[in-house]
This record gives structure tokens, C-alpha cells and sequence, in this order.
């Protein structure tokens, strides 16, 4: 029996395959020095394009309709090499998707735990598993997902997502940390601890510190001007209604738009642009955290210190530039 099964499809990141089968090699090798069990997985591929053999895998084997119920390994999937959020449809249409969806289908339905990074999440999604599920997946692609299954809470500032029996992570270099995250669960964290210290990993909880707010409101007219609006009011913004009021629209209206556009509700977006022109300044001024927190409409520093921790994993003394 297998702890894990590997499934890849034709464009899968290369980085992020080669993390995924390093950190099993390395945990198998240690595992016996701790005396712990030691990870046991398998590669299955969607597609005879090469991808096994261009993975680096030594062995594999390809994915068939067979269903197997016997199946109590953990399905990860590595995300896939898209552009950008327009990719998606045709994507998931491709012959290795259509596939894979099946499969993972399958296995969701008999009881199967999921687990995938960045673009590889909407084949979960294209599979139904994410329905009244919170998940996370690259913070640039948040607002496609959310928008594709509204009844998905998608949590882009996660770095790692648990849900049930569904895993999700964001970029594709959060396939480390997913992996982390799986090998800890499945086999404990004195391996995940000793496998940290050996191939020097941090534990990361949050892509918030990586989100760059231009980005997240490219190409949406309202939510760039919101964004304005709040920013330009702090550190007393207006409440919801009187935002709504000031674009011409109504709340519900506005709650709409911005989850459509960047997964987050209207007072998460306010607390974001908060946190984000909080960090600016400590990133490029001296003024003291109390006088910044201030500034941002938060009653004391320890407020900023709690949110931002919570948002970002890291104390706001961590973003001061050292020069």
C-alpha cells in the first residue's frame, strides 16, 4: 500500500515535481536513522508525453478508468504551467485533464484525500471536491477560482489549506510546503521536523507577505478606485454603505464585485489595504510602529502586531528595510 500517489499531467512544474519526489527520497532516507516510518508513494501519469521520465522518476506508471477502491493513499497533484487565468478552460478540457478530473473524482468519492498546488487546484475544482470547502491556490489566480465555484471559501493569504479531506496550496513553490504539510500528517512531525532542519526549510503559513496589491486589482476598474478610496481615507474609511453610496452601487452589489474579483470579502479588502499601506510605511520610513498603526486606523501597535501576524506569519518589525 501506498502513503501517496504523485499524479502528473503533461505541464506540470518541473520545480515543483522535483520538490515533491526530493522530499520523499529525503524522508525515506532518514526516516530509518529516527525510527519512523518511512513515506512509500507512487508516480502516475496522465498523460505518455514523457513527463515521468522528464520528472526524474525512476519508476511510474499511467492513470486508467479503472477505479480502484482499495486506494488509501493521498492523490497530490503539482501545479501546472499556465499563464494566466484565461488558460483555465481550455486547460481543463485537454484530453490528460479530462482524465485526471475523472480520476480524482473517483477518488474523492471513495473517500480518497486530495491534495494539489497552484493552477492544479481547478482540476479539483473541474471535479466537484471543492464545494462548501475553504481552499487556497495561487493568490493571482484567488479570484478566478472563487469565481468559478462560489461556493468554494477561497483564502488566497493561506499558504496551506486543510479542509476535510481536500489539501490546497498556493504558488507553485508552496508545493514545499504542502509536501511539509502531508509527510507531517501522514507519518508525523518528528520526520517533517528532522527533514526541516536537514534541508534547511522554514514553515511558512501565509503568500500575503508575497501579494504585490497591484496585481490583485489589475484589470478591475472598481476594485482599483475602491482600493483608492480606502486608502486615501485611513485611518478613518467609510463604513460599507457609504462606500457602495460613494461608487453608485448597492452593498450587496459591492460584495459581489469584490469577491468576484480578488476572493475576499468587503471588510477583508479593507483590512488588507490597512495591512498593505502599514507595511509599506515600515518598509520605507523610521516612523515607530505605534505612530504607523495609528495612521492605518488601528487603536494600538498591538493590534497591527496581531493582525499582521495572523495575515502574514511575520512580526511588522520583520519588514523594516535594515538600511
Amino acid at each position: 500500500m501506498h502513503d501517496f500517489t504523485v499524479l502528473l499531467l503533461s505541464d506540470a512544474y518541473r520545480s515543483s515535481v522535483a520538490a515533491t519526489l526530493d522530499l520523499l527520497e529525503a524522508a525515506e532516507r532518514i526516516a530509518p536513522s529516527i525510527n519512523v516510518s518511512a513515506p512509500r508513494w507512487r508516480v502516475v501519469c496522465a498523460t505518455k508525453t514523457g513527463i515521468g521520465a522528464h520528472s526524474g522518476a525512476t519508476q511510474y506508471e499511467y492513470l486508467t478508468n479503472e477505479p480502484n477502491t482499495d486506494d488509501n493513499s493521498v492523490w497530490i497533484v503539482p501545479g501546472l504551467g499556465l499563464s494566466s487565468a484565461d488558460d483555465i478552460p481550455r486547460r481543463m478540457a485537454q484530453d490528460d485533464a479530462v482524465l485526471a478530473i475523472a480520476a480524482i473524482r473517483r477518488h474523492g468519492q471513495n473517500g480518497g484525500q486530495v491534495a494539489a498546488s497552484c493552477s492544479a487546484v481547478f482540476l479539483l475544482q473541474a471535479a466537484g471536491l471543492l464545494t462548501h470547502r475553504t481552499a487556497t491556490t495561487a493568490w493571482l489566480l484567488a479570484p478566478a477560482l472563487a469565481k468559478l465555484e462560489p461556493d468554494c471559501h477561497v483564502d488566497a493569504d493561506q499558504m496551506v489549506c486543510n479542509d476535510g479531506p481536500i489539501t490546497t496550496a498556493g504558488a507553485a513553490f508552496a508545493q514545499i510546503d504542502l509536501m511539509l504539510y502531508l509527510l507531517s500528517r501522514r507519518l508525523g512531525s518528528k520526520l517533517t521536523d528532522n527533514l526541516s532542519r536537514l534541508l534547511l526549510l522554514n514553515k511558512r503559513d501565509a503568500q500575503a507577505p508575497f501579494i504585490a496589491p497591484e496585481m490583485l486589482v489589475t484589470g478591475n476598474t472598481l476594485i482599483s478606485k475602491l482600493t483608492h478610496i480606502i486608502e486615501q481615507a485611513l485611518p478613518k474609511v467609510p463604513k460599507v454603505k457609504e462606500l457602495a453610496a460613494g461608487l453608485c452601487i448597492s452593498e450587496r452589489t459591492l460584495s459581489r464585485q469584490i469577491k468576484s474579483a480578488t476572493g475576499k470579502s468587503t471588510l477583508a479588502l479593507i483590512q488588507y489595504v490597512r495591512l498593505q499601506k502599514a507595511r509599506r510605511l515600515i518598509e520605507t520610513s523610521r516612523m515607530p510602529i505605534e505612530q504607523i498603526a495609528e495612521l492605518v486606523g488601528y487603536q494600538d501597535a498591538s493590534a497591527l502586531r496581531r493582525l499582521t501576524r495572523k495575515v502574514t506569519g511575520a512580526n511588522p518589525s520583520q519588514f523594516r528595510n535594515p538600511n
